[in-house]
């Protein structure tokens, strides 16, 4: 009963300290800021990695990308760049999903450590700041309909798979995950995608679909790609800082992976629109 309150109480907190400054640009600036310093470093403990220099290299992409304008006091350049990054970004989220499914552990050179720290996870923070940016001057309604999405996937995928599911989704990295579940998150995330279109003035309801459905299946993704890197380093959570959760990276695990292939939706629904 004592490790459920906390975990309650510690899963409340976050929630409710991320929805507070979602309404603040600068406050949510800060709060990411601080968040992907923290993920860094439960991830280089992942990855054995003791250099200082991704650290260096988050600040200087979180400074660039989301004070361009004010440093240069011009938009110009800032399109072309974003899109270089979110390329690069896909691309090496779509190798670790090969590495996934077709390695036993994923390949931890030291230039790959490197290419992780940058284009996996500080990019990531890019995004999802950026993705405020996207539909207004600053409107996080569509960053926080992806966080309800990512909130929404998880619990019914955990629920359904174990009330329902008998068939595992990936066995040797996540016993606990079945096929049921993962088509059960889907479904609600589906379902809900639905209710945030009709309350957020944002996207029409067949745009939040698909995004439901990009969220669910990559955030599912991000979320096993965690978990072998977890293996790997043999512990069972990324830190400590969230009692009952572990570490920052275990719950922002799947919106980290997710974030450049929101923005690509996003990008690709202004271009046809």
């Amino acid at each position: 009963m004592k490790d459920i309150l906390i975990r309650s109480l510690s899963g409340l907190l976050y929630v409710s300290l991320l929805i507070i400054c979602l309404n603040f640009e600068h406050a949510l600036i800060v709060l990411f800021f601080v968040f992907g310093l923290i993920c860094m470093g439960e991830f280089k403990k992942l990855i054995q990695l003791k250099s200082y220099i991704p650290y260096l290299i988050f600040i200087l992409l979180y400074a660039v990308f989301v004070y361009w304008e004010k440093i240069l006091n011009t938009d110009q350049g800032l399109s072309e760049i974003i899109q270089i990054l979110m390329v690069l970004s896909i691309f090496v989220n779509l190798f670790l999903i090969k590495d996934l499914f077709s390695e036993k552990t994923i390949p931890l050179f030291a230039t790959k450590r490197f290419i992780l720290t940058t284009f996996y996870l500080s990019s990531a923070f890019v995004f999802l700041i950026l993705i405020t940016s996207h539909h207004e001057p600053y409107n996080a309604n569509i960053l926080l309909g992806s966080f309800i999405l990512v909130w929404v996937n998880d619990s019914f995928a955990y629920l359904v798979g174990k009330n329902f599911g008998k068939q595992k989704l990936f066995e040797k990295i996540s016993p606990k995950k079945t096929v049921e579940g993962f088509l059960g998150g889907l479904f609600f995330s589906c379902l809900g995608s639905y209710f945030i279109a009709t309350f957020t003035n944002t996207l029409d309801f067949t745009s939040w679909l698909i995004l439901s459905i990009i969220i669910s299946v990559f955030g599912t993704l991000g979320d096993l790609i965690e978990s072998k890197f977890k293996r790997q380093a043999n512990v069972k959570d990324s830190g400590v800082i969230m009692p009952g959760h572990g570490g920052l990276l275990d719950r922002l695990d799947s919106i980290i992976f997710a974030a450049p292939f929101i923005y690509l939706f996003l990008r690709v629904l202004n271009y046809v629109s």
